[in-house]
């Protein structure tokens, strides 16, 4: 498939095929691609911790409509039936333009307490599956972590070309196995990661961003082509969100563009990052203002120099949490829109 397809989808997975994509002399940016003509959204709304989907007002992707009449499209039936931070993750590999997952948090906050959640919570991830995204089947929870973890939020995915696997992430803390009810001292919130090739079997965890005694969560990358990538992530301790570049790769050198203490936002969680259907080299960035509005749009046609402005939300929907969002065709659109008219 010529995807810029998989290149500029979405926060979540994006395959990499070398000669789909276009760079400028000046350079890393991706081209746009005139086959994608809009966006559909997957979040969570509030306290509604079921998945619901937005598809954007023709092109544009600071623009979008609820579908299903503002119903869920997903409601998930195990764990403690709860779903938060859904990440649409397009299938890659042999798996391109046939298959789609949406992962996500096993969280109800109605049902605990966000101290408790972070000591007893669910060391699973949801998963769910699609070939049309249009019907969803197949729901499981996964463990990916073991007993000492207290938790598995945010889980999200970008594929590995390298590998041939999806590269899967997550935020947990973790206890001493002296401590098997978890009442003392957690280590810091670090990101983990695995790798999967059917969102079934996931290899051993390990650390991927550990900087203790801050606490990290909420990891999503945006690849730049040529083994490049843009990662953004929350300093839970701070409470922002920043980016970090690498050139070679997701286990390369990540800087921080603007020093080490830039960051984009503050009070603000969950990113969410796509390149621009239209507009070659240009992205788009969704922060959840938890305490308030949540999800607002940024945008940038900086990545690599870490420049990010707000977007025009006059049209953009309140009340919007983390989630993520995927370019899709005018084919895809014709799908959703027979199943859930306007």
């Amino acid at each position: 498939m010529r995807l810029l397809s998989l290149f500029a989808l979405l926060p979540g997975v994006i395959a990499l095929p070398s000669q789909s994509l276009d760079f400028s002399a000046t350079g890393l940016v991706p081209r746009a691609d005139p086959s994608l003509v809009g966006y559909l959204g997957v979040f969570f709304l509030g306290d509604k911790p079921s998945v619901y989907f937005y598809l954007s007002n023709g092109n544009n992707p600071n623009s979008m409509v609820v579908v299903n009449k503002g119903a869920p499209v997903i409601n998930p039936t195990k764990g403690t039936v709860g779903v938060r931070d859904p990440s649409i993750i397009p299938g890659s590999g042999s798996e391109a333009g046939k298959k789609w997952y949406i992962i996500g948090t096993d969280l109800d906050i109605a049902k605990t307490t966000w101290d408790a959640a972070q000591r007893k919570g669910s060391r699973g991830i949801f998963v769910w599956e699609s070939t049309d995204l249009v019907t969803w089947n197949n729901e499981r929870l996964v463990n990916v972590e073991d007993a000492t973890a207290g938790m598995v939020w945010a889980p999200s995915a970008i594929w590995d070309e390298a590998k041939g696997e999806y590269f899967v992430h997550w935020a947990s803390k973790f206890y001493p196995t002296s401590d098997p009810n978890h009442t003392g001292s957690p280590s810091a919130i670090r990101m983990r990661y695995a790798y999967t090739k059917d969102f079934k079997t996931f290899s051993a965890p390990q650390d991927y961003i550990n900087r203790s005694p801050t606490n990290i969560i909420d990891l999503e990358f945006l690849p730049l082509g040529n083994n490049a990538y843009a990662r953004f992530m929350k300093d839970e301790t701070a409470k922002t969100v920043f980016t970090e570049i690498s050139t070679n790769g997701l286990f390369g050198t990540w800087t921080r563009p603007g020093g080490a203490n830039t960051v984009i936002a503050s009070g603000v969680e969950g990113p969410a990052v796509y390149w621009d259907n239209q507009v070659a080299g240009k992205a788009h960035l969704l922060l959840d203002f938890y305490g308030s509005d949540g999800y607002r749009p940024y945008e940038s046609t900086d990545v690599k120099g870490g420049k990010w402005s707000a977007s025009d939300r006059s049209a953009w929907p309140q009340n919007l949490r983390h989630g993520s969002v995927l370019p899709v065709t005018q084919a895809q659109i014709n799908a959703l829109r027979k199943k859930w008219p306007a």
